[in-house]
């Protein structure tokens, strides 16, 4: 049973005035909608922080930034690699948040709540179709809308 989500706030970190909440339901492969997700940022100018404590979804998740698309690639890396890369890079992946992290997005991959979560301008989450996904997601939302966040709701038919 997923723990309840708590809201961890680093005052001096806040740099805006509230994380807009991006929820994605109903995704028959949250890692292909989290490579869309993510290459919909870059476009935009957007540094991304992809965050599960999972290293076997890193994994995963590594490979298929580098082969969903048969005509790019996004641009990504791990956490613990050279400062100048990640640095560089857009696109981070991630087993832990930070409170020094400068990032646009950050792209939740876990069932819980990111701890953290109110330094970045958006939050990304991304709900499967199982029924453990979907208990879990309507948690994450439910703790999101009681903790006053405005939420931006996309059903998908992918």
């Amino acid at each position: 049973m997923p723990q309840p989500c708590k809201l961890t706030v680093v005052s001096e970190h806040i740099n805006y005035l509230m994380t807009q909440i991006y929820f994605y339901s109903g995704s028959n492969d949250k890692l292909k909608t989290a490579c869309r997700l993510c290459a919909k940022a870059v476009q935009q100018g957007m540094r991304v922080m992809i965050y599960t404590p999972d290293a076997t979804l890193i994994e995963q998740l590594d490979e298929l930034l580098w082969t969903f698309s048969p005509t790019s690639f996004i641009p990504h890396c791990r956490i613990h690699e050279d400062d100048q890369l990640v640095h560089a890079t857009p696109v981070i992946l991630s087993e832990q948040i930070q409170p020094e992290a400068h990032f646009d997005v950050l792209l939740n991959l876990h069932y819980q709540c990111p701890p953290l979560s109110g330094q970045f301008k958006r939050l990304i989450e991304i709900a499967g179709v199982s029924h453990e996904d979907k208990l879990a997601a309507r948690e994450r939302y439910r703790f999101y809308k009681d903790a006053g966040y405005a939420i931006q709701h996309y059903n998908l038919d992918d």
